[in-house]
């Protein structure tokens, strides 16, 4: 179990700086959660980390969610992602499709901002590409309540696999 005291030792700026790019690009999440220490366990900090996003306004939380990176998108092709992004989709094999792969996501990227306003996020971390490309189609067939709130818990799963690796490499 990881210790959380370290994280609980930190003052604001710290904390800011160790968990900051926990939620892509968005270091307003830590900033804001901070207040909300001592925490008595990883559960506890992820939890207050996701009340932040989910009491964040409509406007900033679509911002939010527009500084995720498409699936296997331009900024993928061109490198630029951040890398825990890099480390994800690699992870899942989507730093090695083919052109025609590459194709398919396009059109699902598209689609999918087209009908949600945001890019189509999903924790890939053991998960392939059929399975990924899966949940991609069927989830382009919700409605946006259900589509948000799926896409939520999706942030909730990468952000808690982030904060456990960051919690465990500064252990106690």
């Amino acid at each position: 179990m990881p210790d959380i005291t370290a994280v609980n030792a930190l003052d604001r700026d710290g904390f800011v700086a160790l968990l900051g790019q926990t939620f892509e690009h968005a270091p307003w999440v830590a900033e804001r959660a901070f207040g909300a220490g001592p925490f008595t366990d990883v559960a506890d900090l992820h939890a207050a980390m996701m009340r932040v996003v989910r009491d964040a306004s409509q406007a900033e939380r679509l911002a939010f969610l527009n500084g995720h990176p498409e699936l296997a998108g331009p900024e993928a092709r061109a490198r630029s992602m951040t890398a825990d992004s890099v480390s994800e989709q690699g992870s899942a094999g989507l730093d090695r499709l083919s052109a025609a792969d590459l194709d398919r996501f396009d059109r699902l990227n598209a689609a999918y901002r087209t009908t949600f306003g945001f890019p189509f996020i999903v924790a890939v971390r053991g998960r392939g590409r059929d399975e990924i490309l899966a949940l991609f189609e069927q989830r382009l067939g919700r409605d946006a309540t259900t589509e948000a709130d799926a896409t939520l818990a999706e942030i909730a799963a990468i952000t808690r696999m982030r904060l456990d690796r960051i919690v465990l490499e500064i252990g106690p």
